[in-house]
């Protein structure tokens, strides 16, 4: 009887256990949705290097006063087109034109002195000659030759000095007559002007700007390149600039490569020449993409991207043509295509177009074949 109490009591927890696993609940097939299929990809790129610059006449003079004075007269506006030699400015002139006055009465008197010297050294001369005829025929004594030669060569001497000071007053006319020329300013090449920094009734000092012109024909992109990417930077290559308010990138070429790098920035100086355009304007925005070394990229297409928050975000189908929700980090764009930067591996699938729709966890029935 007892033998038979402990089998049944052994048995009881089997045939629990035995109908609790019968009854377990099976786990649900996940959900089918039909959708277009993409695939990443491994791609080869140009390795460029983008660097921001701005568009700049290719020379540009900055006009100033050479001598102080009061500007009198500013004949030209911001955006105004000038030509070579163009009066621009005026300043007060009073008082150097009293200094090329006070030069020109120095000059006159010097020249009128020489004269009087010239006439005095020429009678000497004679005498001199007479002198030497009477010396040889000995109707004269040696003391009255000998004073006559020394007034003849004192003479001589008084009127090189007076030539000297002819020529010196001569240079001071010269100077007086620059120096007067830089009251008037003038455009030094046809171009236009960018700036107007001085009104009439300012003092003008040496070496302050008053204009600045920017000279007609093609402009320049002036950018810098860090040194560590100068290796793949040299003159005369092809440079594609980008330019707001143009759809289409502009051919340009590096013409000139500052050889000292900016101890700041650790960065080079790089001119760029465009061809000429009316359309373009100095001062504009510029994005030059310099063409590099070429690199292994992931890329997916963009229509494969979705935004959540502010996340971009794939669809990957794993195991079974499950979906599963993936964060990437995004890169330069390449056409229809997308540089993948984390995320993502080459060749995996993904839902193309997935919109705002919820798609994790659910099953991929693909509708097409896999695009790359």
């Amino acid at each position: 009887m007892n033998r038979f109490l402990i089998s049944c009591s052994l048995a009881v927890p089997f045939l629990l256990l035995g109908c609790s696993h019968s009854g377990a609940p099976v786990a649900a097939a996940p959900a089918a949705v039909s959708a277009q299929v993409v695939r990443s990809v491994s791609a080869e790129e140009p390795d460029s290097i983008a660097a921001a610059g701005t568009l700049r006449a290719r020379e540009t003079a900055t006009i100033s006063a050479q001598v102080p004075g009061q500007i009198r007269r500013v004949l030209v506006q911001a955006g105004d087109r000038v030509r070579a030699g163009q009066l621009l400015a005026t300043l007060d002139d009073a008082a150097l034109r009293s200094s090329l006055n006070q030069a020109n009465s120095a000059a006159e008197a010097a020249r009128r002195q020489q004269m009087a010297a010239q006439a005095d050294a020429s009678l000497a001369a004679e005498t001199l000659a007479r002198y030497q005829t009477l010396q040889q025929e000995n109707s004269v004594s040696p003391q009255e030759f000998d004073e006559v030669q020394k007034r003849s060569q004192a003479a001589q001497l008084r009127l090189e000095s007076y030539e000297a000071q002819t020529q010196q007053a001569r240079a001071a006319v010269a100077g007086a007559q620059t120096q007067l020329a830089y009251t008037t300013l003038r455009a030094p090449f046809a171009g236009v002007i960018t700036a107007r920094l001085a009104d009439p009734g300012t003092l003008a000092a040496p070496g302050l700007p008053l204009l600045q012109i920017d000279r007609d024909g093609p402009l320049q992109v002036v950018t810098t390149v860090d040194e560590s990417r100068m290796a793949s930077v040299h003159l005369g290559m092809a440079v594609p600039v980008t330019l707001d308010g143009l759809s289409r990138a502009v051919a340009s070429r590096v013409a000139q490569i500052v050889p000292a790098a900016d101890p700041a920035s650790h960065s080079f100086l790089v001119k760029l020449d465009l061809p000429a355009r009316n359309n373009l304007r100095a001062g504009t925005y510029a994005t030059a993409e310099f063409p590099g070394a070429t690199r292994q990229v992931i890329l997916a297409p963009r229509s494969a991207i979705a935004v959540r928050g502010s996340l971009a975000c794939v669809y990957a189908m794993g195991a079974g043509s499950v979906a599963q929700l993936r964060y990437v980090t995004l890169g330069a764009t390449h056409g229809e295509a997308v540089e993948i930067l984390s995320g993502l591996a080459a060749g995996e699938t993904l839902v193309n177009s997935p919109g705002d729709r919820d798609l994790a966890g659910k099953r991929i029935v693909p509708a097409n074949e896999a695009q790359p």
